[in-house]
């Protein structure tokens, strides 16, 4: 079976009805995982959706924060939900396709703007949540996993614009980058997107606060998936869709896609 991927942090499924409808119109993924959705569940927007195509979802929402989605043609069975460090946000769901392979969808704390969980709490929630997902795949060793999100980090020095100017910038800082490569080792995860795509400048947001982001270019890959060892090479056609954080009212990530063959 073969599946086309999409992860997306939309900043408000419902003010974002309209770009939703148009990626899956026009892009057609099988599968869509929202992050950042500030949506209760029962208020995201699913008529829309279903009738492209996409009947089955699973989520976890909350009133204005977070939320986390995920919108597919393919039957969905949800597995599970954690709310690592306990902050009691929804930033974590999993469901399985019909082949078995279970997806984790992840909203990663932002962290703030201060660099010092000492000076900021919410550098520390960011810390303290990758150690927990650390935690639990050290304990449970996931097996035909794929793992997509806003995680919230740009690990690599091409990740982001310019690597010395961001070093002490929160998203790029190295403790936060060894915290993101503990996690992703702990559960033999492999970055699918560098796998494609190796070399070079990449980038999946963009700050609102630049007036003309696409010419200004300051962007970081922030948004990742990740597939465990045993299924990591059924992976292929990785691709950022820039076009979106161009489209009408937008979100300051664009999608990622990639295919898997399983």
């Amino acid at each position: 079976m073969a599946f086309t991927l999409c992860t997306w942090n939309i900043n408000s499924v419902r003010l974002r009805e309209p770009i939703v409808q148009k990626l899956l119109a026009e892009q057609a993924p099988d599968v869509l995982c929202l992050q950042e959705c500030k949506s209760p569940v029962d208020k995201i927007p699913t008529e829309g959706f279903a009738a492209l195509g996409y009947t089955h979802m699973v989520a976890r929402g909350q009133k204005g924060y977070n939320g986390v989605a995920i919108l597919s043609r393919l039957p969905l069975e949800e597995v599970c939900s954690h709310d690592f460090a306990n902050l009691g946000h929804a930033r974590h769901i999993a469901a399985r396709l019909p082949n078995g392979v279970v997806i984790h969808n992840h909203y990663v704390p932002a962290g703030g703007d201060v660099a010092d969980r000492e000076q900021n709490e919410k550098f520390g929630q960011k810390l303290d949540y990758l150690t927990d997902m650390r935690d639990d795949f050290r304990a449970n060793s996931p097996e035909r996993s794929i793992l997509v999100g806003d995680l919230n980090i740009a690990p690599r020095e091409d990740d982001v614009w310019d690597h010395k100017k961001l070093l002490k910038v929160v998203s790029h800082t190295p403790i936060e980058v060894e915290h993101f490569e503990e996690t992703r080792e702990a559960g033999d995860w492999h970055d699918v997107t560098r796998a494609d795509i190796p070399e070079g400048k990449l980038y999946s947001w963009w700050s609102y606060r630049a007036k003309d982001w696409d010419a200004a270019d300051k962007g970081r890959r922030l948004d990742h998936i990740w597939a465990t060892g045993d299924i990591k090479n059924a992976a292929h056609s990785s691709r950022v869709y820039r076009d979106a954080r161009g489209w009408e009212k937008p979100s300051d990530h664009a999608p990622l896609f990639a295919t898997f063959d399983l």
